[in-house]
């Protein structure tokens, strides 16, 4: 993974998060794990962007982690769509950011569905 990563491959880097967040053929380091999500999400990609606001939960920074759940469901990620739900529900995100990722998630479906 690591040479795709480095010719540019997204899922490369996805999975190389995968890889030090879970420890899977390499030590495990979180730190590592977020870099090469970040890199992934820089590029559009909607897991690695979403794995970014988990990391940011158990960081304790609930802003930060809607604003990537907000990206990812805007993307068209139910699961993103889930988490600021529950974050919602929690009193970790306002009303008006769960209904912007509702908005956003039935745009990115409603796109996805006309091509």
């Amino acid at each position: 993974w690591t040479e795709a990563a480095e010719l540019g491959s997204i899922d490369a880097h996805f999975d190389l998060g995968n890889a030090y967040r879970q420890g899977h053929g390499v030590q495990q380091d979180k730190a590592k794990a977020v870099e090469f999500y970040a890199k992934a999400a820089m590029q559009g990609h909607v897991l690695s962007r979403s794995h970014l606001g988990c990391f940011e939960i158990e960081k304790g920074d609930y802003g930060r982690a809607v604003k990537h759940y907000l990206i990812s469901a805007k993307m068209g990620y139910e699961g993103a769509l889930e988490m600021i739900k529950n974050m919602f529900t929690e009193g970790f995100a306002t009303k008006g950011q769960y209904a912007e990722a509702l908005k956003g998630y039935q745009n990115a479906v409603e796109e996805m569905k006309s091509h």
